[in-house]
């Protein structure tokens, strides 16, 4: 998805099994809070089947979405809230996920965050990830700018403890007075990932603008960071906007090779000129499995049909090629 511009194992133990038994998001392997001694690696059991593996994102749906920092919220259409969004998901797309952008979230208040969890849950959804947008770059030259990127990239670590979410995916906005710089990168992002392991949440990246976050530059990112609690999120489609095939073909098996909880599948993408980018979601899939990846695949559809019927397009894929 594109931001403000445009748009596992667990441990075989006593203690892990009561955590494990005592939270509602067992059934998606989310454990909660973590001792020190449980910090090493993520506590996540993924499910097997393909349709308990997809989830459906609420960006397709940015022009309904009510909130007040949607600012692709279309007023002549009828609007809904992420929650009511939510909620329908299981029904309207028969899937269990959901992957909440945080610019929809009308309040992050914990009243409305507990809300929102209590009512996914009755209604058999939980959430997978929460894509984070960033108004600050991780590699800004001034430092008080990084530590502003930080504590954005920590709010959203709380708000993932509150409503379920075993993920997040911070973004890397673009400096103006910088270039993509790795150890700036690496740094900045390290202290967001030590806070997210103590609450066992993951920190994902994902290859999404072109210039911040180039598929390669994110690999060297998290290469440099080497926390079990830092993967990547391939998008199938965001790199194909470089005009360059084998660029998002090569682009998308080197995040996989990265990947642990979060995948993001289109066969399409709008770029900012209006013009339709395409991929090939069998071979795309092939990349998925080749790389032995066993978490969630949310469906992002991009492109000029309906994003409803858009995304029951994906999902009739997704069923299909990890079938």
């Amino acid at each position: 998805m594109k931001k403000l511009s445009r748009r596992g194992v667990l441990r075989d133990s006593a203690l892990v099994a009561a955590a494990a038994m005592a939270l509602p998001r067992e059934s998606m392997g989310w454990t909660g809070g973590l001792t020190v001694a449980e910090e090493a690696v993520p506590h996540m059991k993924f499910p097997s089947t393909p349709r308990e593996r997809l989830a459906v994102a609420s960006w397709p749906f940015r022009a309904e979405i009510e909130s007040a920092r949607n600012e692709f919220r279309d007023k002549t259409r009828a609007g809904i809230d992420l929650q009511d969004f939510a909620v329908k998901v299981r029904k309207r797309f028969g899937v269990p996920g959901v992957e909440p952008l945080s610019s929809h979230f009308p309040s992050t208040d914990e009243g409305y965050l507990h809300g929102f969890r209590d009512a996914i849950e009755k209604a058999g959804v939980h959430v997978v990830n929460i894509p984070v947008d960033n108004e600050f770059s991780y590699y800004d030259a001034e430092r008080e700018n990084r530590k502003k990127a930080i504590a954005n990239g920590k709010k959203w670590v709380d708000i993932a403890v509150i409503i379920g979410s075993p993920s997040v995916r911070t973004s890397m906005a673009e400096a103006k007075n910088s270039k993509p710089d790795v150890e700036r990168a690496a740094e900045s992002i390290r202290a967001v990932v030590e806070y997210a392991a103590a609450k066992n949440v993951q920190v994902n990246l994902e290859n999404d603008d072109l210039v911040s976050e180039d598929a390669f530059f994110v690999v060297k990112v998290i290469e440099k960071v080497n926390h079990p609690y830092l993967h990547a999120l391939p998008d199938f489609c965001n790199s194909m906007a470089s005009g360059n095939e084998k660029f998002n073909y090569d682009a998308v098996t080197a995040m996989f090779q990265h990947a642990y909880n979060i995948c993001h599948v289109k066969d399409s993408e709008v770029g900012d000129q209006g013009k339709v980018f395409r991929v090939d979601l069998k071979r795309t899939f092939e990349i998925l499995n080749a790389s032995k990846y066993k978490g969630y695949c949310s469906m992002e559809w991009e492109g000029p049909e309906n994003p409803y019927e858009g995304t029951k397009k994906l999902i009739a894929a997704s069923l299909r090629y990890l079938a």
